[in-house]
């Protein structure tokens, strides 16, 4: 259902990946102007982590990784690591399925990772708020 862009061999271009997000295109290309825009990420296209991600864009300032965006058919997945304390922060402001991603995140040091998959304006809102204490 929402499936990545999985063949290795033809990186695509970022208008490609917008095609492919299909009904969440225009959240996807607004929330990569939005990362570059506002907190001043550089974008590349990357194939990270093994054959089940699929073709992204990284973000990234100062060399330190904010998150990936992988397209996907009809929505995208923000790839991102958060601290404990970033998570608690937050964790009133956002709707009941994006605390639930929270309670199950993959643990790693004093936080962990989520793949928070956009389909809606309200999930988007929400990665919003996430990255936002991501980046500052």
């Amino acid at each position: 259902m929402y499936e990545r862009m999985l063949n290795k061999q033809e990186e695509p271009t970022i208008a490609q990946m917008t095609a492919y997000c299909g009904a969440c295109a225009n959240l996807f290309t607004q929330l990569n102007e939005w990362l570059s825009g506002t907190f001043g990420t550089g974008q590349a296209i990357t194939f990270p982590y093994g054959n089940q991600y699929g073709w992204g864009i990284a973000h990234r300032k100062n060399k330190k990784l904010i998150c990936h965006v992988f397209a996907e058919e009809n929505a995208f997945t923000v790839m991102m690591r958060l601290s404990n304390k970033q998570f608690e922060s937050i964790y009133s402001q956002v709707q009941t399925g994006t605390r639930e991603q929270f309670d199950h995140k993959y643990p790693c040091g004093d936080g962990g990772w989520i793949h928070y998959r956009v389909t809606c304006k309200e999930r988007f809102d929400d990665i919003q708020t996430l990255l936002s204490v991501k980046c500052t």
